[in-house]
């Protein structure tokens, strides 16, 4: 018998590139200092995302490319209506 993975209790699969909360130090300018402790060196590249403005649960987000001092790329983003930021890692 295999167990039902929609059954109560059941462990959600994790979605792939699915954003995880960080910890980020920002500027006043918003563009990040640290994450997760490390040094940011380098900023490669910020956008912004803003979506489904329209529905009850808007997008606001501020992307950050960023190189850490370590040598790891790095994708945060500031989510603007929860006022959080978080992680974003490719495959």
């Amino acid at each position: 018998m295999v167990a039902d993975p929609r059954a109560a209790g059941a462990a959600r699969p994790q979605r792939l590139n699915e954003p995880r909360a960080a910890l980020v130090e920002a500027r006043l300018d918003g563009t990040p200092l640290t994450v997760d402790r490390e040094l940011v060196a380098l900023l490669r590249e910020e956008w912004r995302v803003v979506d489904r403005w329209w529905t009850e649960q808007p997008v606001s987000r501020r992307y950050f490319e960023v190189v850490l001092e370590t040598g790891r790329n790095a994708v945060v983003f500031r989510d603007e209506e929860a006022r959080a930021w978080f992680s974003q890692r490719g495959a």
